[in-house]
């Protein structure tokens, strides 16, 4: 396991800036995704996710589509992600950590995270709540989202959207950096996980993520409905968030649309039902779930 700097009676950008060189060495034998692929991405090498020792961004920008406490939101959206789900809304930007402009590197001085920087410093000062640094999934770039939350102000409310696919490394390396965790809860089953996003062992990564997240944060679990997976997915999912973390956040999304890869399994053909939605909230809300918009 990764040794993480301790500095007592600092503010968060001190804190993240102390592990950034912490976060570097980590690409030299990667294990920051469940994946634990080991290979050097400071050498070259590439693991399932493709990424190597570079951090692009293909999005930035404030929003409005994320939950109500939360916005109006900066969003920073890194590219490349460790899952491969069939369904991805935003697709080959998600996919491909070539996508989008290099903010961070071999060669790449600071300039670019200072832009961006600044570009969330004036969101908040325009009236932004929040600043989310997402993905694909951002776990993959930790040195660069480290040095991008060293040059942000302490007071800010920082969201790390992450798909809880991290492993007690990048845990470690996020402990006290973001004040809110809003993490996908995708698969209520570990064949629904196989099938639809090529991974394993889903559902234990994921519940030691989500128990680590609601003692270390807040914590919002997201879990979007897909057609056919109302009682594979999300009545499991419901359960065991009901049983293990009762009174966390459960934001049930409704959003799903047929698109990417998603032709590749018939049920998800077509767009989510306001019919599957409002059985999965009643679901929800019988087990007690803090349901929120």
């Amino acid at each position: 396991m990764t040794e993480i700097p301790v500095l007592c009676g600092t503010g968060r950008a001190d804190r993240a800036r102390s592990r950034i060189d912490t976060a570097l060495r980590a690409f030299e034998k990667c294990d920051l995704c469940a994946h634990r692929c080991g290979v050097n991405r400071m050498a070259g090498e590439r693991g399932p996710c493709g990424a190597g020792s570079s951090a692009r961004v293909f999005l930035s920008q404030t929003e409005m589509g994320d939950e109500a406490s939360l916005r109006p939101i900066f969003a920073v959206s890194f590219s490349g992600c460790d899952l491969r789900c069939d369904f991805c809304i935003t697709g080959r930007s998600s996919w491909d950590p070539a996508a989008g402009s290099v903010v961070s590197g071999p060669g790449i001085d600071g300039e670019p995270l200072e832009v961006l920087a600044e570009a969330a410093r004036k969101a908040l000062r325009n009236g932004a709540r929040s600043i989310m640094i997402l993905g694909g999934e951002p776990t993959l770039h930790l040195p660069a989202v480290l040095d991008l939350v060293s040059r942000l102000p302490n007071e800010a409310q920082l969201v790390w959207k992450t798909n809880a696919h991290g492993t007690a490394t990048a845990r470690q390396l996020l402990e006290g950096v973001f004040d809110v965790w809003v993490a996908d809860y995708k698969f209520g089953q570990d064949t629904c996980a196989e099938r639809l996003a090529r991974i394993s062992d889903y559902t234990e990564v994921v519940r030691e993520n989500l128990r680590w997240a609601a003692r270390n944060s807040r914590l919002i679990v997201r879990h979007l409905l897909m057609p056919g997976h109302l009682d594979c997915c999300w009545v499991p999912v419901a359960r065991w968030l009901a049983e293990e973390l009762p009174g966390v956040e459960v934001s049930l999304r409704d959003g799903f649309w047929p698109r990417w890869f998603s032709s590749r399994h018939p049920e998800l053909s077509a767009p989510g039902s306001a019919r599957d939605h409002a059985r999965a909230w009643k679901i929800g809300a019988g087990l007690g779930l803090n349901l929120i918009d």
